[in-house]
């Protein structure tokens, strides 16, 4: 006759026990339950540890072993936005950062232009003298600082117009000048705002 189950018989649901994780430290017998990053190129991969092992790891790690000390202070700079990169905000921001790099770089802003001189001609020599996104792209919509985003959008909307493919018929130079104006003016719009 089999035993009568009583009404409270939670034996059948009783779980196997889970394996204990040994500690990777040679030689140890302890459990595992504390984890610590492999390296700094791979820090979600962990070894395990017992108590005694991690706090000894962890007195041995360094982060930055076998850095140079340009690494160490750029990997700390980038630490200091999260790893994300960061670029001055507003219409202000932008103007201090130019403003800031041509004082550096000597002051070359363009008064006028010299009789004589081919528009093409300054042009290229203007590109040649940019140096970051924000200056090529005005460079390459004819504009000067100071600017503020209406005059942009209203230089940008000339240029359309004029190398638009559709109003060349079918030009592939003045398509690709068009991808050039668009580049300057999606970089401008970024930094000016909408």
């Amino acid at each position: 006759m089999s035993k009568p189950r009583t009404r409270y018989d939670f034996s059948r649901y009783d779980q196997p026990r889970t394996a204990v994780r040994a500690c990777d430290h040679p030689g140890c017998a302890g459990e595992g339950e504390y984890r610590a990053p492999k390296s700094r190129r791979q820090l979600n991969d962990y070894y395990w540890f017992c108590l005694d092992h991690v706090r000894e790891y962890n007195r041995a790690w360094d982060y930055y072993a076998g850095m140079k000390p340009e690494q160490i202070e750029a990997e700390v700079r980038r630490d200091t936005t999260w790893q994300r990169p960061s670029w001055p905000l507003g219409f202000w921001g932008v103007q201090e950062k130019f403003l800031r790099d041509r004082a550096m770089h000597g002051f070359s802003f363009e008064f006028g232009r010299e009789a004589g001189k081919d528009q093409s001609e300054e042009s290229k020599q203007r590109r040649q003298a940019a140096r970051s996104a924000e200056e090529e792209a005005l460079v390459v919509l004819d504009l000067a600082p100071p600017v503020d985003f209406p005059r942009i959008k209203a230089r940008y909307r000339e240029l359309v117009k004029i190398h638009h493919p559709d109003a060349n018929g079918g030009d592939k130079a003045a398509e690709e000048k068009l991808k050039e104006i668009n580049q300057a003016y999606n970089t401008l719009k970024a930094c000016y705002g909408a």
